[in-house]
């Protein structure tokens, strides 16, 4: 397999590798407890937009940077700790100033608890008024950003497009600024119908992410996400969503570059739920007119399986960025997504020799 020629833009003209455009939620976790019983937590930083790019700077060494708005009192401070504990640079966050109640501005609060056997995994948002919400284009200085300090790489997706009509204006607003200084985008359908129903549900999902789309070069999401954002018709599918088998997927991507020539990329995680804490995994992504599938794990344990998608996507990106052969590109995200399910959190707590072990199909035998 020839690798695949993204005309990226060389890191020498640039400041940062990868820029990421979402939100970041302070992750409160109750161990091996639940969320109903807990009498304390562990926190986090997460967010599905934010989680790639801190995983392409921890993990696999890349300059980092990430656009969101947080609350100034001393929670947003909190997470804003957590993004200089991964490395990822601060300079592009607005700060809005706290109202003292949280009735007009306040920080976004994710409490989950990770499944058992066959208790899945259970995420609580408490999203309402954040500031990223009412993160406006015009917030952000774009021909500063993409023009003079210059990013290779744009990632943003359905979460953050979905928070808000002016979320929705600055994704579009960043990735048509991104487009026209040659960075690549990528975007994470991610579809959530809780975060959609206030906002039109699927249909105005749609209306919004096709527009989106032809904008993109890399294309992530799994079945849900191409029938609910992208209305994609696909055999054995319909609105309430139906498992595809391999064929099903082949077809489907197929589908997306028709109507997307614009894609260079669809990438997609095979993930196959067994128990919450036994799972198929492995991905599948077209290039080129091709098909390809990734190295499988068919019985991976899970710890904690929230961040195993943007842990694909960010090994992905990686190798993408790097040049590699598309299939080596697509394990590297399926190693790397592997690996951050097996320790708690949203964000990756992998190292690079750890996914290039796994890559090259190492055991898990113990390191003395």
């Amino acid at each position: 397999m020839e690798k695949m020629q993204l005309s990226i833009r060389p890191a020498g003209e640039c400041l940062y590798d990868i820029v990421s455009l979402g939100e970041i939620l302070l992750r409160l976790d109750p161990g091996d407890s639940r969320i109903r019983c807990a009498r304390s937590f562990n926190v986090w930083e997460g967010g599905g937009e934010y989680n790639v790019a801190r995983a392409l700077r921890k993990c696999f060494g890349l300059r980092a940077a990430v656009v969101t708005a947080l609350a100034d009192n001393d929670v947003g401070r909190l997470i804003e700790d957590f993004v200089l504990q991964g490395g990822v640079d601060t300079s592009w966050i607005k700060w809005i100033p706290y109202d003292g109640i949280g009735s007009s501005v306040r920080n976004a609060l994710n409490f989950t608890e990770k499944g058992f056997g066959a208790r899945g995994a259970l995420s609580v948002v408490d999203r309402g008024h954040t500031a990223t919400m009412s993160l406006s284009p015009g917030d952000v200085d774009w021909d500063r950003l993409f023009g003079d300090q210059g990013a290779r790489w744009l990632h943003t997706g359905g979460i953050f497009t979905a928070l808000s009509d002016s979320t929705t204006e600055t994704a579009i607003a960043a990735i048509r600024a991104a487009k026209k200084y040659g960075t690549i985008v990528s975007y994470d359908l991610n579809y959530r119908a809780s975060i959609w129903k206030n906002r039109g549900g699927k249909k105005q999902a749609q209306e919004i992410n096709k527009k989106l789309a032809e904008y993109v070069d890399v294309m992530i999401g799994n079945e849900e996400d191409f029938i609910a954002c992208l209305g994609l018709t696909v055999e054995n599918s319909d609105e309430n969503f139906v498992e595809l088998n391999e064929d099903g997927y082949r077809k489907m991507m197929r589908h997306a570059v028709d109507i997307y020539p614009n894609f260079k990329i669809i990438a997609t995680t095979l993930r196959r739920v067994r128990t919450a804490t036994i799972n198929g995994w492995g991905a599948m992504c077209y290039s080129d007119g091709e098909i390809i599938r990734s190295m499988d794990f068919a019985d991976l344990e899970i710890y904690d399986r929230v961040g195993g998608g943007d842990s694909f996507a960010s090994g992905l990106i990686f190798g993408l960025m790097n040049g590699f052969a598309t299939e080596k590109a697509l394990n590297y995200g399926v190693a790397h997504g592997a690996l951050a399910m097996t320790t708690p959190g949203d964000t990756s707590m992998a190292s690079l020799s750890e996914v290039e072990s796994l890559v090259e199909g190492k055991s898990a035998r113990v390191i003395r």
